[in-house]
């Protein structure tokens, strides 16, 4: 209770120390905002006009599939490279050249591909989902305790239920880490999509605000954008804890 007293007053003293700044003009309004006034864009845009609520929809619902498109084709190829190991060395080269490129550079060629709109925007959410997921995946693989695989071998275990019932198993909580990050990052790759070549959503609505000087609006977006990310972090938090409650 006493940290959670001593956050209020601080952000309760940041944001005055903000509206005052801002009301007295010792910094200009265009570059910061006022709270008052950003708090005021984000009830109407909620409740009111219901823009960003709508933005919301489009956004969760394109991070909802490039996270599902993204997880499980990263999911598949983390498990395919753990039975296969020679795929893994055949595909290593152009996967670590791929993941080595900023995705955002690839953003001009999605939308050449895929066209100006959600499509694009997805390819980009799904290029940073896939990665990290793999990732998670064939570490998580690796990382089963070599005493548990000796002893499922001396006990007559076949190398399919070794798979299904220990290296899978053992490494789901390395996976679940990565579907945690890989979530998160495929809103973030949406929300750039959409600044670069959205026709809807939060991106979109961001570029407007931002193109327009609508420093109030920028400022709600982000509010609204950080909520939206507490809030996937806890599910997927809770979700672990359900999935996981076995450990």
């Amino acid at each position: 209770m006493v940290v959670l007293a001593a956050q209020i007053v601080a952000l309760t003293v940041f944001l005055v120390l903000w509206e005052w700044a801002a009301r007295t003009r010792m910094i200009n309004p265009l570059f910061i905002g006022e709270p008052s006034k950003i708090f005021a864009y984000f009830v109407d845009g909620l409740f009111v006009n219901g823009v960003m609520l709508k933005g919301a929809a489009w956004t969760l619902s394109e991070t909802a599939v490039s996270f599902l498109i993204g997880s499980v084709a990263g999911i598949l190829f983390g498990l395919l490279f753990a039975v296969f190991p020679v795929c893994e060395k055949f595909f290593d080269p152009v996967l670590s050249g791929l993941n080595s490129l900023p995705r955002i550079a690839l953003a001009p060629l999605f939308v050449l591909w895929f066209g100006i709109g959600a499509a694009s925007e997805i390819a980009l959410g799904v290029s940073l989902t896939f990665f990290i997921v793999l990732y998670n995946t064939m570490a998580g693989t690796r990382g089963v305790d070599s005493d548990w695989l000796v002893l499922s071998r001396m006990l007559g275990a076949s190398s399919a239920r070794i798979f299904f019932k220990v290296t899978l198993i053992s490494a789901v909580p390395t996976i679940f880490s990565g579907l945690k990050l890989g979530l998160i990052v495929s809103l973030l790759g949406v929300i750039a999509g959409g600044i670069i070549a959205g026709q809807h959503g939060l991106g979109q609505l961001l570029s407007y605000l931002a193109g327009t000087f609508e420093t109030n609006g920028v400022f709600a977006v982000l509010l609204l954008l950080a909520i939206i990310g507490a809030a996937l972090t806890s599910l997927m938090n809770a979700v672990e804890r359900h999935l996981l409650r076995w450990r």
